[in-house]
């Protein structure tokens, strides 16, 4: 996996066209590079849709320090495919397609064999990421993508594809951890915390497994969104030490959304005897993790990443079945550095997602 001197403008044979971001600005601008030829066990995907995920803006702007410019974000993508390799048995040209946070990984480690794929210690993100052939891969923002089979997704036939393509990140991200921990008995109490783009998916899914659903929130003008639109049982509002005191020991499960830097201890509080606590946001600096909480109510504090290529199927059937989709904002690729400016400040319901196609239509 050793990075090689090429040029993703020109190394490779497939012209490709989208926009990327070359420094810490964080701003994109139009940017033509190429894509790899459709191998054997490649799949070739016309991009549609692209969802604007938080993980884009922290790599865009480097705040995890290990971007690599330029880099072409987004790994919320749904399209029809276009070709196919002569490996390739389960898709086929016109056929809807996903993919999703990562393009490879090793195949042959534990992680792989058990279908965690996302747990392998050699993954393929499907941006910013070294590829085995020395090039960086480059991501949905753009007009066209090349993947081997293995790491495409069939999308549900009954799904819009606009709105269903935060499933990729958003959905699996919040389904996973739920399976996992087992926060899926129907009539058990889930609480929310953050009503953003991974919260508000997490209410739908966890209404969906029967749970009653609490979203957590510090925002007031969240609540009729959270009840009256998105069917959650009630409301938290915690800035309110009434409301939080009142709430007190009465989940069974939580899962935070927060991506800000945020305590821990308020939120152990509400959760009952043996309550688990499982956060999917992703703060750029540690969280405090108070123990003697944890202890004292034999309380348990988990994490999760986004799901395998087996489960992330799984969760989209599931959503399919259950007609969950993300709540969006559809929005041009000439209107993305304003919307990352948006998300940047919370201001958006609940997921900006770009509508390449009519984009790029031009081109």
């Amino acid at each position: 996996m050793a990075e090689s001197a090429k040029s993703p403008q020109t190394e490779l044979p497939h012209r490709a066209f989208g926009w990327a971001a070359t420094d810490t600005s964080g701003t994109l601008s139009p940017f033509h590079f190429t894509r790899r030829e459709n191998g054997v066990d490649d799949v070739t995907v016309q991009i549609l849709f692209c969802g604007v995920c938080h993980s884009d803006l922290h790599t865009v702007k480097n705040d995890w320090g290990f971007t690599t410019y330029p880099v072409v974000p987004g790994h919320e993508i749904v399209g029809v495919v276009t070709k196919v390799g002569n490996n390739v048995k389960y898709f086929k040209a016109g056929d809807k397609v996903g993919v999703g946070v990562m393009v490879e990984s090793c195949k042959e480690c534990e992680c792989c064999q058990q279908d965690l794929e996302n747990y392998c210690p050699r993954p393929v993100y499907t941006y910013n990421s070294p590829y085995y052939d020395g090039t960086r891969t480059q991501g949905g923002y753009s007009n066209i993508v090349v993947v081997n089979q293995r790491y495409v997704l069939r999308f549900p036939d009954n799904l819009p594809l606009d709105a269903g393509a935060p499933l990729l990140c958003a959905g699996i991200t919040v389904y996973s951890p739920m399976k996992y921990y087992g926060m899926t008995e129907p009539g058990k109490h889930l609480g929310v915390a953050g009503l953003g783009g991974l919260g508000h998916v997490a209410v739908k899914i966890g209404k969906a497994f029967g749970l009653k659903v609490t979203v957590i929130s510090g925002s007031p003008n969240k609540e009729a969104e959270a009840v009256d639109t998105l069917g959650a049982d009630s409301f938290v509002l915690s800035s309110d030490p009434a409301k939080m005191k009142a709430a007190m020991g009465t989940m069974d499960y939580i899962i935070d959304t927060i991506s800000a830097v945020h305590s821990l201890s308020p939120l152990l509080g509400l959760l009952k005897l043996n309550g688990k606590l499982v956060t999917v946001g992703l703060p750029n600096k540690p969280l405090e993790v108070p123990i003697f909480q944890i202890a004292a109510g034999r309380k348990l504090v988990g994490g999760s990443n986004f799901g395998g290529i087996k489960e992330t199927q799984e969760m989209l059937d599931f959503c399919g079945k259950h007609n969950i989709t993300a709540n969006i904002e559809l929005i041009k690729m000439d209107q993305i550095n304003t919307a990352m400016e948006r998300l940047g400040k919370g201001d958006v319901k609940y997921r900006f997602v770009i509508d390449v196609a009519n984009s790029f239509s031009s081109l």
